[in-house]
């Protein structure tokens, strides 16, 4: 087997991993926020992270990952970053209508290719936006219904864009810069990041839902519930870094939104959510944007492979990273690295991954 189908079976197989987990966790968090009423999703985070640590240090231990330090300084600046993210993200939500949350959702693939033009110089074709325009356009249909807009909601979404941008560049990017595997990078950040949100978490929760998590009656089946969301989400956190790492922070975002519109399908058809022709709509329109989104990366990484041997000095990054790749891009960013993990508390409904 070749070294670019090597990396293709590796990045379907994270790109799956990614969907399943997701899935699953939004599906555990959806009966566990609103049919059990644990609604303090911030604090729930850092016990994934906690766990997520946890398994981690079991396989390291196991020796079934190499330990790699590398700048301490760039680690607890990221772990920190991510932590703070999450926290603004779920800030959002609180402050905000689910409609305008959902926009925020959508802002983090613009500002992210902003980013990334103006500080990388990165290159994204007219056909790359295009699809992602589409993509956009469609889960804007499914998903958002109403725009009520506050000033503190809105500098809330707006730090939670920035942050959430800065971090999931910062994944991709310090895992090229420091050679270092999303295992690796996961390890090592978790701590930070479980930290910051530990120490944050009750008092978010408090704010959000006027309630404190130690008083919450924690009966069996709401015991059971946190444990299994607990364990999904270490491949939720795993996966997170894994897909990043393999392709970049707007093709991670685009299988986010993958992930939304099977979770509007899930509801519906195991749930019984509210599900209208809107929804469906939204849901094939965005569905285009990401074929045409891969159809056009994949195009343009074999151009760029044909005439890598003629012109490799000069070739400068372009977004050639489809949601399944043939080559390992290996022309990208030369510095940063980034996050997420990611459930967020959405509203009275579910826990997003």
């Amino acid at each position: 087997m070749s070294e670019g189908q090597k990396f293709q079976l590796g990045t379907v197989g994270a790109l799956s991993l990614s969907v399943v987990s997701s899935v699953s966790i939004v599906i555990c968090n959806k009966a566990l926020i609103s049919t059990l009423g644990f609604t303090f999703a911030t604090t729930l985070t850092s016990w994934h992270l906690l766990v997520t640590f946890c398994s981690l240090h079991i396989a390291l231990w196991m020796k079934l990952f190499e330990h790699k330090p590398f700048d301490a300084r760039a680690v607890m600046g990221f772990g920190i970053l991510n932590g703070i993210s999450i926290g603004l993200l779920n800030l959002s939500l609180g402050f905000n209508s689910v409609g305008f949350y959902q926009m925020t959702k959508l802002a983090i693939i613009p500002c992210t290719v902003l980013l990334e033009t103006l500080f990388f110089r990165k290159q994204f074709s007219r056909s790359i936006q295009l699809s992602l325009t589409i993509l956009l356009m469609g889960v804007g249909i499914a998903t958002v219904t109403d725009l009520q807009l506050n000033v503190l909601g809105s500098i809330l979404s707006l730090l939670a864009v920035l942050t959430t941008c800065v971090a999931q560049i910062m994944t991709n990017t310090i895992q090229k810069k420091f050679r270092v595997s999303s295992t690796q990078l996961l390890y090592q950040s978790c701590p930070y990041q479980a930290l910051t949100l530990f120490i944050v978490g009750p008092f978010l929760d408090g704010l959000l839902t006027n309630k404190n998590v130690l008083a919450f009656k924690y009966t069996p089946l709401v015991l059971f519930f946190i444990v299994l969301s607990c364990l999904i989400s270490v491949s939720v956190n795993f996966s997170t870094f894994l897909v990043i790492g393999k392709t970049s922070p707007v093709t991670y975002q685009v299988l986010g939104h993958l992930k939304t519109c099977l979770v509007l399908a899930f509801g519906y058809v195991l749930l019984r959510d509210p599900f209208s022709w809107r929804n469906i709509l939204g849901i094939l329109i965005a569905v285009v944007g990401m074929v045409l989104y891969s159809y056009c990366c994949t195009l343009e990484n074999q151009q760029k492979q044909n005439e890598a041997p003629a012109k490799l000095p000069e070739v400068k990054e372009s977004e050639t990273d489809p949601l399944i790749s043939a080559e390992n891009g290996t022309g990208i960013l030369a510095d940063g690295g980034v996050p997420k993990v990611v459930p967020l508390w959405n509203s009275n409904k579910d826990l997003d991954a």
